[in-house]
C-alpha cells in the first residue's frame, strides 16, 4: 500500500518548496507565531464557542472513519470534530495546535454525505494537514494589511489547486471507492444531497472535455467563472482522480507516475498563468491585455499612487514603470487591446486575464468602485460575464 506522501501531487509538492523558501511566506508564518503567543489567536477557543464538539459517544460512525483514515495517512495527531450549523456543503481543516487537529464539518454536509462520501470529504481534509498545506496560509498572506505581490498571489493561487489536488487524492485513498469519492464532489459542485437527481459519472466528466481550450468554442454563452478561483472547478478534480486511480499509485501495472502528473498538468493548464511566458500570438495578446489593463486599473482614480507603480514593478518587474511608459496612449489603446485578445483566444483564457487583472486589484488593501468599474468594461468588451470580477475579488482564499 502506498503511503500518503508517496502519492501527493508533484506540482503540489515543488511549488511547496518553491514558496515556502519565499520570504514573505517566511515572514508571514512568524506574524502568525506571535500572534498565538499573544494570545489573540486560538483556533479550538474559536470552534468551541461557534460550533458544537463531536465526542465519540455522539458520532461513533464519524471518529470510525476519523481513525481509519488517520491510519491509513500515517497520522499520530490528537483529532477533534466539529460541526456548525449551515446549510451550505462544507468543512475545513485547522492548522495544529497544542497537539491537536481540528476538522469542521457543516451540519447540511454531515446529513448529506453518506458512508464513503464522507470518508473521501475527511481524507481530503486531513490530506491538507499530513501535507503541511497549512505552512503556507495563503488567506492569511492575500487578505492581509499589505497584500500580496500580484506575482506572488498568481503564484499562491497556483499552488493551492495543485494542494487540493493532493488533498483529493488523500482522499480517494482513503475511501477506495472512485463512484463515492465523484458522487461527493457533484454534491459539493451542486449543492444537491444526491436524493432527487441521478448521479452520472461519465455525463459529470464530459464537462472536462467541453472545457479544453483547444475546442473551446469562442462564442460560449454560459462559461463557468468557478475554472479560475482557488480551487479546481469539480469535474476537473474528478478527472484528475480517475487518472491517479488508473495510475502505478493506485494498481499494479497502471500509468506511469511521470505520464500520470504530466496528464494531471496538461488537465490543469488552463488555470496557469503561462501565457506570461509563452510565445504564441494567443499568449502575446493576453499579456499586452494585461499590461494596458494594469495600467488602467491602476489609473481609474485619476492618478497612478507610488504604490501602485511598487504594484506594478513587482507584477513586471523591476524598471518596468519608466519615463518611457506612456501611460495615455496605453489607456488609449485599451479598447484594441480588448478586441484583440477577445478575436484570438477562448472564453476561457479571456476569463483568466479578467481573473488575473482581478488579482492585480486585489493586491491593494482596497479595491476601489472605479478600479471594479474598470474590470466590469474589460469584462463587457471581453464578453465574459462580469460576475467573475465579484466572484474574483470576493472568493475564498482559504485552503478548505
Amino acid at each position: 500500500m502506498k503511503r500518503a506522501q508517496e502519492i501527493r501531487c508533484e506540482n503540489d509538492r515543488r511549488l511547496f518548496g518553491t514558496l515556502s523558501a519565499r520570504k514573505e511566506i517566511r515572514q508571514a508564518n512568524e506574524q502568525i507565531e506571535r500572534i498565538s503567543d499573544e494570545g489573540r489567536s486560538s483556533v479550538r477557543r474559536h470552534l468551541l464557542s461557534t460550533s458544537v464538539r463531536l465526542s465519540r459517544s455522539m458520532a461513533p460512525q464519524v471518529h470510525q472513519m476519523a481513525d481509519e483514515c488517520c491510519e491509513l495517512l500515517g497520522i499520530d495527531t490528537n483529532l477533534e470534530l466539529f460541526v456548525y450549523s449551515s446549510a451550505a456543503f462544507n468543512a475545513a481543516c485547522f492548522k495544529p495546535e497544542d497537539g491537536r487537529v481540528f476538522i469542521m464539518f457543516s451540519s447540511s454536509l454531515l446529513e448529506a454525505f453518506e458512508g464513503n462520501e464522507l470518508k473521501f470529504v475527511m481524507g481530503h481534509e486531513l490530506g491538507h494537514h499530513v501535507y503541511r498545506h497549512h505552512d503556507i496560509p495563503i488567506g492569511f498572506i492575500l487578505k492581509g494589511r499589505s497584500g500580496a505581490s500580484p506575482r506572488l498571489a498568481l503564484e499562491l493561487f497556483a499552488w493551492s489547486r495543485y494542494a487540493e489536488i493532493s488533498a483529493d487524492r488523500a482522499g480517494a485513498h482513503c475511501a477506495k471507492d472512485m463512484e463515492a469519492t465523484a458522487r461527493a464532489l457533484f454534491k459539493l459542485a451542486s449543492g444537491l444531497s444526491g436524493k432527487s437527481i441521478k448521479f452520472d459519472l461519465d455525463e459529470f466528466l464530459d464537462q472536462v472535455d467541453e472545457m479544453q481550450v483547444e475546442s473551446a468554442d469562442a462564442d460560449t454563452q454560459s462559461p463557468r467563472e468557478d475554472w479560475f478561483l482557488t480551487h479546481p472547478f469539480s469535474p476537473l478534480r474528478v478527472k484528475a482522480l480517475d487518472l491517479f486511480q488508473k495510475s502505478d499509485l493506485v494498481r499494479d501495472g497502471g500509468t506511469p507516475t511521470a505520464e500520470l502528473e504530466s496528464a494531471v498538468q496538461n488537465l490543469m493548464g488552463l488555470m496557469e498563468p503561462s501565457y506570461l511566458e509563452g510565445r504564441t500570438k494567443t499568449a502575446e495578446s493576453m499579456r499586452r491585455l494585461l499590461f494596458a489593463g494594469t495600467i488602467a486599473i491602476a489609473a481609474a482614480d485619476g492618478e497612478i499612487s507610488d504604490k501602485e507603480i511598487a504594484v506594478f514593478e513587482q507584477y513586471f518587474g523591476e524598471g518596468s514603470f519608466n519615463k518611457g511608459l506612456n501611460i495615455e496612449a496605453l489607456q488609449a489603446d485599451l479598447d484594441d487591446r480588448i478586441e484583440q485578445a477577445r478575436q484570438k483566444t477562448s472564453v476561457p483564457q479571456r476569463m483568466q486575464v479578467l481573473r488575473d487583472l482581478c488579482l492585480v486589484a486585489r493586491a491593494e488593501a482596497k479595491t476601489s468602485a472605479k478600479a471594479q468599474e474598470a474590470l466590469s468594461n474589460i469584462a463587457r468588451g471581453l464578453q465574459v460575464p462580469e460576475s467573475i470580477v465579484e466572484h474574483s475579488l470576493e472568493c475564498s482564499l482559504d485552503l478548505d
